[in-house]
């Protein structure tokens, strides 16, 4: 082999180990608890006490997939608008909309609390106006409401990012064979605007779905997602630590995840094929 064959192989090297300890190594170790009980047996006993937890995976998914259908809604216009202003407007929207995520993810849950609770600025606001309060809190309203706030830059972004890529030859092209505002986005950038699209869903469905810090603190713990019961697993009170059950519902929801990304790719696959 050559030097710059060496080369290559050293300058990744690092990044090797770094995966092998940090993904391929948790990995492993999920699949082993996931297939052994307490004392290290092979077992599918964890296997099968998912089926326990069935209706949690699916208020999961459907809190998480209606968390990313809104913020799919919002962000979209919102970033189609942004990539029409000017350059250094652009830059000030940008930062704009990456500012709160400067912020703790804990902290800005934490507000939420503040602005959600019985006494808190909204319940307030319509006291004096004359109106009576009413209970957000603790319900699963308030959840999806802290999954579109902290995971909506995720979808927002992505969209920019590929709308300012298109080319605005393009568009001037359909305008002089007489395309009107509507055709050239239905037409344009609507279909040029896909694989961003694609990354945003994946990007705000993945975490959505497995979060357990927004539920617990804007849910109020009333109804569990799959991440509170997996983070109550490994890290709950002493008597409910159970690395093994815990380590099967994680490797269902790793699942889960893996083929959400594939269909999203798959699609995505497709989008491109048909632009060719």
């Amino acid at each position: 082999m050559n030097k710059k064959g060496w080369g290559k192989k050293i300058a990744v090297a690092p990044y090797t180990v770094w995966m092998a300890l940090f993904v391929v190594v948790p990995i492993v170790l999920v699949v082993y608890y996931a297939f052994t009980d307490q004392s290290g047996a092979l077992s599918i006993q964890n296997i099968r006490s998912i089926l326990d937890y069935r209706e949690t995976f699916f208020i999961s998914i459907q809190l998480a997939l209606l968390s990313t259908v809104i913020c799919l809604l919002m962000a979209y216009p919102v970033a189609f608008s942004i990539s029409r202003m000017k350059a250094y407007r652009q830059q000030t929207m940008v930062m704009l909309v990456m500012l709160p995520m400067w912020m703790n993810f804990l902290i800005r849950t934490y507000a939420w609390m503040t602005i959600l609770e019985g006494n808190g600025l909204i319940n307030r606001f319509l006291h004096l106006l004359g109106f009576e309060g009413f209970n957000m809190i603790n319900t699963n309203g308030a959840v999806v409401l802290g999954m579109v706030y902290n995971f909506l830059p995720y979808m927002l972004l992505p969209i920019y990012t590929v709308l300012t890529k298109i080319d605005k030859s393009t568009v001037e092209a359909a305008q002089d064979l007489g395309a009107n505002r509507v055709s050239v986005f239905r037409r344009i950038y609507l279909p040029l605007s896909v694989p961003g699209v694609i990354s945003g869903i994946t990007m705000v469905f993945v975490p959505a779905v497995s979060t357990f810090v927004i539920s617990k603190l804007l849910g109020g713990g009333k109804k569990f997602l799959i991440g509170d019961i997996i983070e109550n697993y490994f890290l709950g009170s002493t008597g409910s630590i159970n690395y093994n059950i815990g380590a099967a519902l994680s490797l269902v929801l790793m699942l889960l995840i893996l083929v959400s990304m594939t269909v999203m790719n798959h699609f995505d696959k497709d989008e491109s094929a048909g632009f060719m």
